[in-house]
């Protein structure tokens, strides 16, 4: 048996497989790892409220890493243990500059998605996600307080330029990264992923070398760092794969159940 106590996965290209559900196997190696003892937490960029059915589908009963570390809440009773919202003046600035340039706009506030209207990338993601889009107008006449989270939808290129534009202008009071190719994220300078398990970690009484994490996407990198073993997924971002200590199988093929029975079982 190992010495790692807690693993943390994310959902999307990493735990989900193309069809957005978590396979037979990886159910399976998720349960005997939890059997063994072992702590189990989604970490995504996903919603709370789109989060959760899946740790409810695996019986997870721990906090959940949600919307890339800015919010992580307690399934059992409900009970918010980080909350880093995006600052009201940053995120209103965004929006100003991203609604110039044509991008369709997300923003979340106490877990509900709005946007300025209904569009074919609103339906999209709420299929993803399964969560309702709430069309209100003009976001920026909407939004009145600091929201957790505002995401930007479009193409993986142009997103790529607007990140290199908005890091240069934002580097100290945001943090922005893509959690898929056409998905560009702005939250809290301390909402990641990272921070977020290092906080759980420490709740715990747990050091960064007895915790596995798993992903895919470049908002999974801040964890994958921190963790003692950082798992990136063959389907994964090439910075992501370069930069981790092992990779798995794809989210198409059981890759965290790979994981979990290498590294935990000895497999």
């Amino acid at each position: 048996m190992s010495n790692y106590k807690l693993i943390a996965i994310d959902l999307d290209d990493t735990l989900l497989n193309t069809n957005l559900t978590i396979s037979p196997r990886n159910k399976e190696y998720i349960q005997r790892a939890k059997d063994a003892g072992i702590h189990i937490t989604l970490a995504t960029g996903r919603m709370y409220c789109s989060a959760l059915p899946y740790a409810k589908e695996l019986g997870l009963n721990l906090p959940l890493i949600t919307y890339q570390g800015a919010l992580v809440k307690e399934i059992q009773t409900d009970e918010i243990l980080i909350h880093r919202p995006v600052p009201l003046d940053p995120a209103r600035e965004v929006i100003q500059r991203c609604r110039q340039l044509g991008y369709h706009i997300n923003v979340y506030v106490n877990d509900t998605l709005y946007v300025e209207k209904m569009s074919p990338e609103a339906a999209a993601y709420q299929k993803i996600s399964g969560i309702p889009a709430h069309p209100v107008g003009d976001l920026l006449e909407f939004l009145k307080e600091a929201p957790t989270k505002v995401l930007l939808v479009g193409s993986s290129e142009k997103l790529d330029e607007l990140e290199q534009e908005m890091t240069k202008q934002y580097s100290t009071s945001l943090h922005i990264c893509k959690s898929k190719p056409h998905f560009l994220e702005f939250s809290h300078p301390q909402a990641t992923k990272g921070h977020a398990l290092d906080t759980l970690a420490k709740d715990w009484g747990l050091t960064p070398d007895q915790i596995i994490a798993i992903g895919d996407a470049p908002n999974d990198l801040e964890m994958l760092q921190y963790a003692g073993l950082g798992v990136a997924m063959s389907n994964g971002d090439p910075t992501v794969q370069a930069l981790a200590d092992y990779i798995t199988s794809s989210n198409d093929h059981d890759g965290v159940a790979e994981v979990i029975e290498k590294f935990v079982f000895g497999f």
